[in-house]
C-alpha cells in the first residue's frame, strides 16, 4: 500500500476540503474547477502530464498535491469523502512518535470512522472492527492497516474509476490539454 510523504497532515481529524486549494466559490464543482482553470497560469498549476498520469493508477493520483485536492472535491461532490479521509488520517497516524500522543489519536480516529454508527463510517466489515479494537489495547503505528487496506481496494475498485470517467477530470484533462495540442 502507498504512503504519501507529501501530504501534509490535517488541522483535525474531520479533514474539511481546503476549500480555497480547489477554487471554492460556491455552485457546482465542475464550474469552480473551470473558473480556476479559466485564471492566469503560474508554474505551480495543473499540466497535462501530471494529470494524465493520474490516470495510471490511484497511487499516482494521491501522491499529486493537486490530484489529492481535486479527487477529495469529486468524492465530496458524491458524498462519499469519509474513505479517503480515513486514509490519509491513518497516513498521519502512522508518523506519530509518542504513544501517549498516539493512544489518544487512536481512540479518536476509531469513534470518528470504526464503531458502529460512527459519524464518518468506514464501510469494513464485523471482524476487521474487532481486530481494531483488540489492537487500540495497544496502540501501534499498524493499529488501523486492515481497514486502510480495505479502504484504499474500496476507493481503487469502485471511486477512483468513477473520477476517472467523471466530468470534472475530463474537463480538467481537456482544458490543460487543449490550446497546446496540434
Amino acid at each position: 500500500m502507498p504512503s504519501l510523504a507529501t501530504l501534509t497532515p490535517p488541522q483535525h481529524l474531520n479533514m474539511d476540503i481546503d476549500k480555497k486549494a480547489v477554487g471554492y466559490r460556491g455552485g457546482n464543482l465542475k464550474s469552480r474547477l473551470q473558473c480556476k482553470l479559466s485564471q492566469p497560469a503560474n508554474t505551480e498549476e495543473l499540466c497535462f502530464e501530471e494529470m494524465s498520469q493520474w490516470s495510471q493508477s490511484l497511487e499516482r493520483l494521491l501522491s499529486s498535491k493537486y490530484g489529492m485536492k481535486i479527487f477529495q472535491a469529486f468524492l465530496k461532490s458524491e458524498f462519499s469523502d469519509e474513505n479517503l479521509e480515513f486514509w490519509v488520517v491513518c497516513e498521519d497516524f502512522k508518523k506519530i512518535k509518542s504513544s501517549f500522543r498516539m493512544s489518544s489519536r487512536a481512540k479518536k480516529i476509531f469513534k470518528l470512522y470504526i464503531q458502529a454508527e460512527a459519524p464518518r463510517e468506514i464501510n469494513i466489515d464485523h471482524k476487521t472492527r474487532e481486530v481494531i479494537r483488540t489492537n487500540m489495547k495497544v496502540a501501534s503505528a499498524v493499529c488501523f492497516e486492515e481497514a486502510q487496506k480495505i479502504v484504499y481496494g474500496l476507493m481503487e475498485k469502485d471511486s477512483y474509476p468513477r473520477f476517472l470517467k467523471s466530468d470534472i477530470y475530463r474537463t480538467l484533462l481537456d482544458s490543460t490539454s487543449g490550446p497546446m495540442r496540434t
